[in-house]
């Protein structure tokens, strides 16, 4: 019985074949010019169908964009005051008044440059974001290492409520406490003047003021930066710590080898965001013992902006300030992005 070319030897064919790709078709591969093939899924889809797909989820995000809207946005238009010689009163209401106020150019950031209050209150700015960035950064990451590595759940949850209850309290309930502790009349001085020793007030000492205000961040806002790195612990796989406990590393290797590199991606998040924020050291929490260490040493661009706006009506020279502030604030922004993208790190945005 004789077989045709491709029959079995029952005389059936067997199922087509994938076809081989030839060599001029494995060349353009290699090349990466193959076409793609056309189809119903390649084209993008049209604005409308995604509108009538998304309409819901658009619908629950309207008020949130409105409220962006009106309270962040909107409000920019106001910076134009910071080029004009404002005056509130020159029209029936101070929103009108922007049009008739007369224009000055950038004669507001010349007199910024020449004002040495400006300068004291931005070396006072700066001084203090390092110190926040050395002694009050780390201290979270630290935490959040510390409670990661507490076995019981009930120990974990009681502490890590302990430490997040003071971001809850206000400034005023902060400084409050403080004063009650480590004022003159506080309970620390008090017991060393009953036993003998020379009480103190550090509350009123301008020198130490910059490491108090960084107790006083560490105190009330370190719980919130836990919960955002203990989330980010709780993604990790436990088989990581499970495969470099078989292959021999302590708990002190777990750490550097497992734990710190999944903390990275969210460092490198917050380090940037801190960055951009880093003219913004605090307002309250300065203001409100600004006249107990004088302002010379609690003067901030923050408390400078408020001074010279609302105190001192110069709604102008304010508004100049603070537009050069936020210039600054997001050309650092961007800078630390770029510099999260080189050392390998997403960052606020993609490339």
């Amino acid at each position: 019985m004789s077989l045709t070319a491709g029959s079995r030897p029952d005389g059936t064919r067997p199922p087509a074949a994938v076809e081989e790709p030839t060599a001029a078709v494995a060349a353009a591969a290699a090349k990466g010019r193959v076409p793609r093939r056309t189809s119903s899924r390649a084209g993008k889809v049209p604005w409308r169908i995604r509108l009538r797909r998304d309409r819901m989820l658009i619908l629950m995000t309207l008020p949130v964009i409105v409220l962006l809207l009106i309270f962040n946005y909107v409000p920019l238009i106001g910076n134009v005051v910071a080029f004009q010689e404002y005056d509130p009163y020159v029209s029936s209401n101070g929103i009108t008044a922007i049009f008739h106020s007369p224009w000055v150019g950038v004669e507001q950031f010349s007199r910024m440059l020449d004002d040495p209050l400006f300068w004291s209150a931005t070396k006072n700015t700066i001084v203090l974001f390092v110190l926040q960035l050395v002694f009050f950064f780390p201290v979270p990451i630290a935490l959040a290492l510390v409670i990661n590595s507490v076995i019981r759940p009930r120990v974990r949850a009681v502490a890590q409520a302990i430490m997040y209850l003071p971001h809850f309290f206000s400034w005023v309930l902060v400084v409050t406490v403080f004063q009650q502790i480590l004022g003159g009349a506080g309970i620390i001085a008090q017991t060393l003047e009953q036993h003998g020793w020379s009480g103190f007030d550090l509350m009123t000492d301008a020198d130490l003021f910059k490491y108090l205000v960084i107790g006083q961040a560490v105190w009330k806002d370190a719980g919130w930066g836990i919960i955002v790195f203990l989330a980010a612990l709780s993604a990790v796989s436990t088989d990581l710590y499970e495969a470099a406990a078989m292959d021999g590393a302590g708990r002190w290797r777990r750490m550097w080898h497992v734990t710190l590199p999944a903390l990275r991606p969210v460092i490198a998040l917050l380090l940037v965001l801190r960055v951009g924020d880093a003219l913004s050291v605090g307002f309250e929490q300065f203001l409100l013992q600004r006249y107990a260490v004088g302002a010379g040493a609690s003067e901030v661009l923050d408390t400078y902006v408020w001074n010279m706006g609302i105190q001192n009506g110069d709604f102008s020279y304010a508004a100049a300030v603070g537009l050069v502030k936020g210039a600054i604030g997001v050309c650092l922004v961007l800078l630390a992005n770029k510099v999260a993208h080189l050392l390998g790190e997403q960052g606020v945005y993609q490339k």
